[in-house]
């Protein structure tokens, strides 16, 4: 503390020393101030005046500075306003382009606009309120742009449903102008380079008719502009509806909305109308109908990118070529009429060249040609069986006459008939065939024509065609021809004579199959002599006629030689025969010694002909003979005749010698011998036995080889002698006690007990 107080001491002293070394000078300085106050003072007052002036003097200055300040503000404010306009007027702009182009239904440049209002305007004035509001409303109207461009393509698909026939129309007719040209000018190189596809000149024709007639006719006097597609349809709803969906990023969606869509028009194009089978205008509305979508799907796949693939497209096919072929073959199994089936085949050709052309695969269309050409042939066959139906009811079965030299030519032009002999011979005169022969040929020739309508634009080989008509009209001749010839020959109301001249008939229609193969080959151009060709089976078809109409010549013949014994009217009881034959039978000899005459006009321009013309007349004539003496054997043994005289034995056997004498007055030249009379030889032995009453010798021999009565049966005779041992005793029974008469019947009793001591020994080694 010392210290302390000591070192302020110090420092006091030093202060006061300070002090009073710079006192003077405060001194002087306050002297100088006092000196300046006066100054100030007036200073002072000046500058308030100065200052009250200059205030007054500003006060003016003051209020334009500020109206400068204010102008300078709302300069400011302007500029900052039009530099916030010019920001915000290209998003108005753009917004009001917007507007426009969703009121002009431009709806794709509107999603551009969205776009770049989205990365480039919007951005800019994201502060605003009312950029808010719009970008607000812009999925709204994307929506809005898909639903309609979504609307727009359901009315497309509706549209081309309804324009898919004539989309069809328009591509088959072109396709179908294609294939004529290329046949026009086939066929000007094949005459260039001297071919000739067909010989006969109206197959040409024809072939061009069959394939314009199917297509549209109406529109052959005006030759039109070429259309498109694009001509026919707009696709600028689909192009459209594709390149929203695509900016909006849902093309994945569109996609399959419109495969789906698609799928389901398919379906309802391949669903046939039930009555599509009666007319070709229904199968041609179906086929329209499918060639128009699936036309519309190929430019689909080629002018977008994705919409639909070739994949999708021909699963598509895939799916309609499955139902295609099963519609057609449903629906053409119930067509009759041969010349649909045609048109139908023209169709489906037309059909798969216009869709082949379309890079669409139509082979199995093809293979359903070749199932529907049987069902062709098949109609063609039941058509002809009623051609040759209606031929053969109005033919008379008479040999046709000539009368001059023109109707010769004009019979031999039908029908390749040729005989020196009856050529030579004078009018008037005779073809040995009746009218139907002609005019068979000339129908089957017509088959054939029909059968190769058929065969046309198949994209076959010419061997092909050629085995394709000569198959079928084998079938016409094997099936059709054949069985009317069949029925023909069954009929009732066919006599004898038309028989013969049927087989007259038959006989010329075989020669004339060579002349239908050289027509086949002269169409086909393939030669017969090729190792795989099919030969015709005429030669068998008419063989068979011409054996049943023998067989039915037979029938007949029996049946009449049946119709003359019921005429019969024995008194089996006689005493004494007439000395005469029998009305009936010699009625019948008559009646088959006219017959036998009709063999004469068989034909016989060759040795096989008159080989065959004898060998009839021959087994015709042993046929009757050999059905006569059934009857007549039978006669004797009807069970319900239980008596028989001996006078009328005797009657019977004038008769049976009627009938051997008829056979041996050789009715039918050819036999040799006897022959014919064998016929008879079992009646002979027979009647012989009881008119000699030879017992004994035939008791004895019975059993020989060498035996005089080998023919007779035993339960025969039994059954003869017996209805006469009957007859006898009613006629002996007042003169039994006759001794010759007595004998005779124990004689008949004795030879009726050995007879039936031989039947039952044959029965028991039996």
């Amino acid at each position: 503390m010392e210290k302390l107080d000591a070192c302020i001491r110090n420092h006091d002293k030093e202060i006061e020393k300070m002090c009073n070394f710079h006192h003077q000078g405060f001194v002087d300085a306050i002297t100088e101030l006092l000196k300046v106050r006066t100054d100030a003072e007036k200073l002072k007052v000046q500058v308030t005046d100065t200052n009250r002036r200059f205030q007054d003097a500003g006060k003016e200055v003051i209020v334009q500075t500020e109206d400068i300040i204010r102008c300078r503000i709302q300069q400011r404010n302007i500029t900052t306003v039009v530099e916030k306009l010019q920001l915000c007027l290209p998003v108005l702009e753009m917004y009001s382009k917007l507007k426009e182009q969703m009121s002009a239904k431009r709806y794709y440049s509107a999603l551009k606009t969205m776009e770049q209002l989205e990365n480039v305007y919007f951005p800019r004035v994201s502060q605003y309120r009312f950029c808010q509001l719009m970008i607000e409303n812009l999925p709204k109207l994307r929506e809005d742009i898909k639903e309609i461009s979504m609307s727009d393509l359901k009315d497309f698909l509706e549209s081309i449903r309804k324009h898919s026939d004539k989309i069809g129309e328009t591509a088959m007719k072109q396709a179908q102008q294609q294939k004529l040209f290329s046949v026009i000018l086939q066929k000007q190189n094949n005459v260039k380079f001297g071919k000739t596809v067909y010989i006969n000149d109206r197959i040409p024709e024809e072939r061009n008719e069959i394939v314009l007639k199917p297509v549209f006719e109406e529109e052959d006097e005006n030759e039109e502009e070429v259309l498109t597609v694009q001509d026919l349809v707009d696709f600028s709803p689909v192009y459209r509806c594709l390149h929203i969906y695509s900016v909006l990023g849902d093309e994945e969606t569109f996609e399959n909305y419109y495969r789906k869509q698609r799928k389901k028009q398919a379906r309802l194009v391949l669903q046939p109308q039930s009555n599509m089978h009666e007319t070709v205008d229904g199968y041609r509305r179906y086929f329209t109908q499918i060639v128009g979508f699936f036309v519309v799907e190929d430019h689909i796949l080629h002018v977008t990118q994705g919409l639909v693939t070739r994949a999708y497209t021909d699963e598509l096919w895939n799916m309609a070529l499955s139902k295609i072929i099963a519609v057609l073959r449903a629906h053409s199994s119930y067509c009759t009429d041969p010349d649909l089936v045609l048109e139908l085949k023209n169709l489906i050709v037309i059909f798969a060249d216009t869709l082949q052309g379309y890079g669409f695969p139509v082979n199995r269309l093809f293979d359903l040609l070749f199932e529907i050409r049987d069902q062709y042939n098949e109609t063609l066959l039941k058509k002809w069986a009623g051609v040759f139906r209606d031929i053969f009811e109005e033919d008379n079965y008479s040999p046709i006459p000539i009368v001059n030299e023109e109707e010769y030519k004009t019979v031999i032009s039908k029908f390749p008939f040729q005989d020196p002999d009856l050529e030579k011979q004078s009018f008037p005169k005779k073809l040995p065939m009746s009218q139907s022969v002609p005019h068979i040929y000339i129908q089957v020739k017509e088959f054939i024509y029909a059968s190769l309508k058929f065969s046309e634009s198949l994209h076959r080989s010419s061997t092909e065609i050629d085995d394709m008509l000569r198959k079928s009209t084998n079938l016409l001749l094997t099936r059709t021809l054949s069985s009317c010839l069949l029925n023909l020959i069954k009929k009732p109301h066919i006599g004898l004579t038309e028989l013969v001249q049927i087989i007259i008939n038959t006989t010329h229609l075989e020669q004339a199959c060579k002349y239908l193969e050289d027509f086949i080959t002269n169409i086909t151009n393939i030669s017969q002599e090729t190792v795989h060709t099919t030969r015709l089976y005429g030669l068998s078809t008419f063989k068979d006629a011409r054996h049943a109409a023998e067989g039915e010549i037979y029938t007949k013949l029996n049946q009449k030689i049946d119709e003359f014994v019921q005429l019969a009217d024995y008194d089996w009881t006689m005493s004494e025969p007439d000395g005469r034959a029998s009305g009936y039978l010699m009625d019948l000899i008559n009646f088959l010694r006219s017959i036998f005459q009709v063999f004469t006009h068989l034909p016989t321009n060759s040795n096989d002909h008159a080989a065959m013309s004898g060998k009839v007349a021959q087994t015709a004539c042993m046929s009757a003979c050999q059905h006569l003496s059934t009857s007549l054997m039978q006669m004797l043994l009807d069970s319900e005749l239980k008596q028989i005289s001996m006078g009328a034995v005797q009657q019977f056997n004038l008769d049976v010698i009627q009938c051997e004498l008829f056979a041996s007055s050789e009715p039918v030249p050819g036999f040799q011998g006897d022959t014919l009379q064998l016929a008879f030889i079992d009646l002979r032995q027979l009647l012989d036995l009881f008119m000699v009453w030879d017992w004994s010798t035939y008791l004895a021999d019975y059993g020989q080889p060498a035996s005089k009565y080998l023919r007779v049966n035993p339960n025969t005779a039994l059954t003869l002698l017996e209805k006469i041992k009957d007859t006898s005793k009613k006629n002996n029974i007042f003169a039994q006690f006759r001794k010759n008469d007595r004998d005779k019947q124990k004689l008949i009793e004795t030879v009726v007990k050995q007879l039936r001591s031989l039947v039952n020994g044959m029965s028991q080694h039996t």
